[in-house]
């Protein structure tokens, strides 16, 4: 367990670092915007990837009882997570993560249009959907702490977006994105980026066992 909670304690720090204005703000100056987004992103990488690895090898310390009717949950949510996230990564986004927010156009929002923050809350339905079926101590770690972050990011995703567009132009943006109903936003999204986000959840469904330990169904 002290593997996970080292590893959680520094994923906790560097995030907390990156939201401090004035360091953060000094970092880019020296180093650049594109560059400190660069290293920032490849180093939560390696942390994502050590808080797993750490997760796998933790004891099993049982908080609630396992409840099989449970597994379908993770299961029939993480469809819905993976298209989030393969849209929202691929798609341009001036208020959250995604491909950037030069070329966007407020009249072809695509899947903004139904979230201002699709990939965050991708990683929230993902994270959530697994807490009811780990019912120990290793997993509401894990989870929880991927739960807190990815409900506190739209707040502060929100804030920083705000300074850097301007208070008026976000508001007038963030409008004219809402003009645009479900459908049309879904429509926009295409083909690729739905085939993208199931792509994802067959490669994390087939190499969950493996990986984790756990086969998601056991028919």
């Amino acid at each position: 367990m002290a593997d996970l909670l080292l590893a959680t304690a520094i994923f906790l720090i560097s995030h907390g670092l990156a939201a401090v204005r004035p360091w953060r703000a000094a970092l880019v100056a020296r180093i650049g915007e594109r560059l400190y987004v660069a290293l920032f992103s490849v180093v939560s990488l390696g942390l994502v990837v050590w808080l797993g690895l750490a997760y796998a090898q933790a004891p099993y310390v049982e908080l609630w009882p396992y409840l099989p009717e449970l597994r379908w949950l993770p299961v029939a949510v993480m469809p819905i997570a993976c298209v989030l996230i393969a849209a929202g990564l691929t798609s341009r986004n001036p208020f959250s993560l995604g491909a950037g927010a030069v070329g966007f156009d407020a009249s072809n929002p695509g899947i903004v249009a139904i979230t201002r923050h699709p990939a965050i809350w991708g990683l929230v339905l993902w994270s959530a959907s697994h807490i009811p079926i780990n019912g120990d101590a290793a997993g509401l770690i894990l989870f929880g702490l991927l739960s807190v972050l990815g409900l506190s990011g739209p707040m502060s995703l929100d804030a920083k977006r705000r300074r850097a567009l301007g208070n008026e132009a976000w508001r007038q943006m963030h409008a004219e994105v809402r003009q645009t109903p479900w459908p049309a936003a879904l429509a926009q999204m295409g083909l690729m980026r739905p085939g993208l986000g199931l792509a994802l959840y067959a490669v994390l469904f087939s190499l969950h066992d493996m990986v984790i330990g756990v086969a998601p169904l056991v028919f």
